[in-house]
């Protein structure tokens, strides 16, 4: 039940927040502001310096929160993925899958969405475990790909990341992404401590997300 309900949430917001950041203290600011705007699927990335920290510092600080999830992201390897879990992180991400990663996060019953380009990727990836496959670089196709992909592959579930920004979110949702991972479009405004904006933006993309969902049906 506890990898169900995690799919479950990503799934109901439809926005994962991709946080890089150059410290520490710089990615809790972002993933604060995100999920004050409504995006409760926070990725902290292993390129941040202490990302098992953050990861243990936000899930900490969010424990009575339910509907916040903290993932890791930008993980390549099943040993990070283990200090990952560790730290607290609910779901795992990778630019690409590694079948070892897929085992041990079964085996603690986590999410992992690992990139995937071709429909071979994916179906290996379906074959481990994998609930999600993230779509990445996701600029390289377009979102008319993901109609492409589920005419063999109608049961693979597609998070595209890379190249998702508020102009075409709810394309990619209306061509039947199950979520969006969203990162430099989002963060910008990091780079000059507006954390406002980055609640505003946001809010700005799960309401799209919503609004597409509304229009798919």
């Amino acid at each position: 039940m506890k990898k169900l309900n995690t799919l479950t949430k990503i799934a109901n917001c439809g926005v994962v927040a991709v946080v890089r950041a150059d410290s520490a203290e710089e990615a809790c600011h972002i993933s604060d502001a995100c999920i004050e705007g409504g995006i409760l699927s926070i990725e902290i990335t292993f390129t941040i310096q202490g990302a098992e920290d953050v990861i243990k510092q936000l899930t900490d600080y969010y424990f009575d929160r339910e509907c916040v999830l903290i993932g890791a992201g930008t993980v390549l390897d099943a040993v990070t993925a283990r200090i990952a879990i560790m730290a607290g992180a609910q779901f795992i991400v990778s630019p690409a899958f590694d079948q070892e990663t897929a085992k041990l996060c079964n085996l603690y019953q986590i999410p992992y969405m690992p990139g995937c380009m071709t429909i071979t990727e994916m179906k290996h990836a379906l074959e481990s475990g994998v609930d999600i496959v993230k779509l990445f670089p996701g600029s390289t196709y377009g979102s008319e790909f993901v109609k492409a992909v589920k005419a063999p592959l109608p049961q693979v579930n597609i998070m595209p990341t890379g190249g998702v920004d508020l102009e075409n979110v709810e394309k990619w949702i209306r061509n039947g992404c199950v979520a969006v991972g969203v990162g430099g479009n989002l963060l910008a405004p990091a780079k000059t401590g507006d954390y406002s904006k980055i609640t505003s933006l946001a809010r700005k993309y799960v309401e799209k997300v919503q609004k597409a969902r509304v229009n798919k049906s």
